[in-house]
């Protein structure tokens, strides 16, 4: 008997960052999704066992897969409860694992997602002291499993995350400097600048190098999951530990080599370049991205390559009036040193993009934990 929704529908939901939903359905097909219907801030989808590994181990682009157990009309923390404790826990959890709940709500009688949580959480522990006398724990640290609660218009999604945290964790990021760009907007930036590895790709302003480890991985096709160790889909009751082995060999072995003199990163900061090269050196090829010191000004011609960057803004740089002044250099560097490049900028402050002085060929709103930033791409002749 299928006992869980993802079961009965063969149906999935990836979670993506607003305005990423049309790249981010693009790639689920690329690795194997089925009937895809991108929405707010998502893409359904429905996938084969073998596929949906893939999709865990290998997206960039989004930030969570979550597989359905249960939706239901909800209006009340108390039938939220009672039929969250319908649900054949056991199957996906053991009194010896841990657990935690994320949880949405929006547009329901039910407003407050803390306490929403708190009562799905009541109904799993409670669920378990029924049929054994005993309890899984709750940990909001480095939990087993992570389910997830998703209430909106009154209506309920129970859901297991099938990664087990948020898939922008990549892990080589073990040393960062402040306000670093987040690792899923980082490869939507080189998705969205067009790069294909063909030329070289250069970040004048690297800090801890998430943009160069992004490009890395894409251009060598280390999976995004490479660095995990556990995911969430191995506690389904239909879980295939041969299939999963499977997947994971055959996207290993197309990991391929990066040619030197394709990467290259530099910072004015030494501690940044000291930070990008520990967290680059952990992933298979790292060592082949160049690094340098110096300041953007300071470089020479970057021309008919790709150019991706994070200008500081001002929360990094504690003074708007800095950030504005370097982001027209950056754009008077663009202009006149940069032929035959295109660049692929994100301003986490979105007042910035007036200072660059360059009219954009794309644009796109974009956010990056609390900031509501734009990414531009700018065609330099």
């Amino acid at each position: 008997m299928n006992s869980f929704l993802y079961q009965q529908k063969g149906g999935y939901f990836a979670q993506v960052a607003e305005n990423l939903e049309e790249a981010a359905a693009g790639e689920l097909a690329g690795l194997g999704a089925q009937r895809l219907n991108p929405t707010h801030r998502g893409v359904y989808f429905n996938a084969q066992a073998k596929a949906l590994y893939r999709i865990v181990y290998q997206t960039r682009l989004c930030t969570r897969v979550l597989a359905p157990l249960l939706h239901f009309d909800c209006h009340s923390t108390k039938y939220l409860y009672k039929t969250a404790l319908t649900l054949p826990w056991d199957q996906l959890l053991g009194l010896d694992q841990s657990f935690m709940i994320n949880a949405r709500v929006s547009d329901s009688k039910i407003s407050h997602s803390r306490y929403a949580a708190l009562r799905l959480k009541d109904a799993i522990v409670d669920w378990f002291q029924q049929h054994f006398a005993a309890r899984p724990n709750v940990d909001r640290e480095r939990p087993d499993l992570v389910f997830d609660l998703h209430i909106r218009h009154n209506q309920a999604v129970i859901s297991l995350d099938l990664a087990g945290e948020s898939l922008h964790r990549r892990h080589y990021r073990q040393e960062s400097v402040e306000a670093p760009i987040q690792e899923t907007l980082a490869a939507a930036m080189i998705d969205f600048s067009g790069w294909n590895g063909d030329r070289q790709l250069v970040d004048p302003m690297c800090g801890s190098g998430t943009l160069l480890a992004e490009a890395l991985m894409r251009r060598t096709r280390i999976p995004a999951g490479y660095l995990r160790h556990e995911f969430g889909f191995q506690y389904l009751p239909d879980f295939i530990p041969e299939l999963w082995l499977q997947v994971k060999a055959e996207a290993q072995a197309a990991i391929r080599s990066l040619p030197i003199g394709l990467l290259l990163g530099s910072d004015h900061d030494p501690s940044a370049i000291r930070a990008a090269r520990r967290n680059l050196n952990l992933l298979p090829h790292g060592t082949q991205v160049g690094l340098k010191v110096s300041t953007f000004q300071q470089l020479a011609p970057i021309n008919n390559a790709v150019i991706v960057s994070n200008p500081p803004y001002g929360v990094r740089l504690g003074d708007r009036a800095a950030a504005a002044a370097l982001v027209q250099e950056l754009g008077t560097f663009l202009k006149h040193r940069c032929t035959g490049s295109t660049a692929c900028l994100y301003f986490g402050d979105r007042q910035l993009i007036k200072e660059i002085g360059l009219k954009p060929s794309r644009k796109i709103n974009l956010r990056n934990g609390g900031l509501d930033g734009i990414l531009a791409r700018y065609e330099l002749y």
